[in-house]
């Protein structure tokens, strides 16, 4: 059976201050966590300390973002060589934020997903509709479309290598949440994708939900069939409503 994972997106926030007392919160909690797999993407900057911190730990840490691209001048950009200096374990990429404030087509994502893993880092690879589409009922070609074009790119079995995660955008930093019957529609629709491709893939592959997920709610979202844990935005920036969320992945498991 598929490993429940959280997986905690900082965005743009952290002081030095600020990622030390969460991370040592975070471990001191873990004692309570067995069956979860455990994870935190905080921003570029803070990667080394995530890294000596977590040292030893059972927590994982990925970056936000990487660079389609190996090295070379482009300004801003952190390269998988670079986060493999630091053992990241995963990288987020297309998250919503990055699509429309940054202009990600689904052919970078795809770029993206491609570059981690060639160099052994995981990609948590991130597709979802936005308000106006699920109101156009078309949330299954948006989030197909989306998934499609890095399977063109990497091919349906490499997604064993791969973490998904829908998010629907209008549910992101909202507030609002999709309800665990619509979030399970959309990961039953996904996995279906995969299967008509390779079922071992579809069975294999982790589906995480991320969309205002809090501690209240995590654990009816997770106890769906193909929810296999969650990306989570603000609840990750506080030690007592993640690690709930993380034990709401141990109280789901199989």
């Amino acid at each position: 059976m598929r490993q429940p994972f959280v997986a905690g997106n900082w965005k743009m926030n952290g002081s030095r201050e600020s990622v030390e007392a969460l991370l040592n919160g975070m471990k001191d909690a873990m004692g309570s966590i067995s069956k979860t797999e455990v994870a935190v993407c905080p921003p570029f900057v803070y990667i080394p300390q995530v890294a000596q911190i977590c040292a030893g730990t059972s927590i994982k840490w990925g970056s936000q973002d990487v660079s389609s691209e190996k090295a070379g001048a482009y300004t801003g950009e952190t390269a998988t060589s670079m986060l493999n200096d630091f053992d990241c374990t995963y990288a987020i990429v297309g998250h919503s934020e990055r699509r429309t404030l940054h202009g990600e087509s689904d052919e970078m994502v795809a770029k993206k997903s491609a570059a981690a893993q060639a160099d052994g880092i995981i990609p948590i690879i991130c597709i979802g509709e936005t308000l106006e589409e699920r109101e156009k009922g078309i949330t299954e070609e948006v989030v197909g479309r989306q998934l499609n074009a890095v399977i063109d790119v990497i091919g349906v079995q490499a997604l064993q290598k791969a973490v998904i995660a829908y998010e629907p955008v209008w549910a992101i930093g909202t507030g609002m949440t999709a309800s665990p019957e619509q979030a399970q529609d959309v990961h039953a629709y996904i996995r279906k994708l995969i299967a008509d491709k390779d079922a071992a893939t579809a069975e294999k592959v982790q589906i995480l939900y991320g969309g205002s997920v809090k501690a209240d709610n995590a654990e009816s979202l997770f106890g769906m069939p193909d929810i296999d844990g969650g990306l989570i935005g603000g609840a990750s920036l506080k030690v007592e409503d993640f690690m709930a969320i993380c034990r709401a992945g141990d109280n789901t498991a199989v």
